[in-house]
């Protein structure tokens, strides 16, 4: 197992871990476990996991306790929140606080690993991956600043390049409205100057901007930039993703 990556799953529920650990170590991946957050500081300062998946109902603290903890030490470890917690103030405290995503029990393992798989490609942006962006005709080269679809470059205003810089460096993540604001704006700004440049970022880069395939909305939440395919770049760094 040494050449596989570490995934630590901070769970009380013994039925969930072992559900993750089937299906997680099927498709490669060396499974920790920890069911407190005790346990799981001591597992994160050993071992070195490449991934968390984290449980917002442990029985010592509370989960974003946990989360803003872990945050606070690693800056680039993805973390992903697996609650049976669904509502949006949840969800989006979770999200301010440093989580790359946000899965609610019950969940298909599918999914989960997709998720996975999304929050290990940016861990690698994040850490200095500069390969072009590629995602459907859209490409986004943040070394050059060249935007383009297909062979067609994309002017856009400094503030646009600047929220699509945002996106692609996220991308696959859900990206507050609170978040995106501090990023872009010095100044407490009313969150409509957001939806104005999210508005004019779409008619750039969307096909159908009312029906925009690149920046999804979260409802009540924020946006989701579309992250590359499965087997598009990033993958062949990490032996464990399949």
């Amino acid at each position: 197992m040494s050449d596989s990556l570490k995934v630590l799953v901070i769970d009380d529920e013994a039925p969930i871990r072992r559900l993750l650990r089937m299906g997680l170590s099927s498709q490669g991946y060396e499974v920790l476990e920890a069911t407190d957050s005790k346990s799981a500081l001591s597992i994160l300062s050993r071992d070195k996991p490449a991934v968390v998946i984290l449980d917002l109902g442990l029985p010592d603290v509370h989960g974003l306790e946990l989360l803003q903890i872990i945050r606070n030490k690693e800056q680039a470890l993805p973390i992903l929140v697996l609650s049976s917690h669904a509502n949006e103030a949840t969800k989006v405290r979770a999200l301010d606080l440093g989580a790359n995503d946000y899965v609610t029990k019950p969940f298909g393992m599918a999914e989960l690993l997709a998720r996975l798989r999304t929050a290990l490609r940016h861990r690698l942006r994040v850490e200095g991956e500069h390969a072009p962006f590629c995602v459907g005709d859209l490409s986004v080269d943040l070394v050059r600043r060249i935007v383009k679809i297909g062979n067609r470059q994309i002017r856009l205003s400094p503030k646009e390049y600047d929220l699509l810089r945002l996106f692609v460096q996220h991308a696959g993540k859900v990206l507050t409205h609170r978040f995106l604001m501090n990023e872009l704006w010095d100044d407490r700004v009313d969150s409509q100057y957001l939806r104005v440049y999210v508005r004019q970022l779409r008619q750039k880069i969307e096909v159908d901007p009312e029906n925009p395939q690149y920046v999804i909305t979260e409802t009540g939440i924020g946006y989701r930039f579309k992250a590359p395919e499965e087997d598009a770049i990033f993958q062949p760094a990490f032996s464990a993703v399949k």
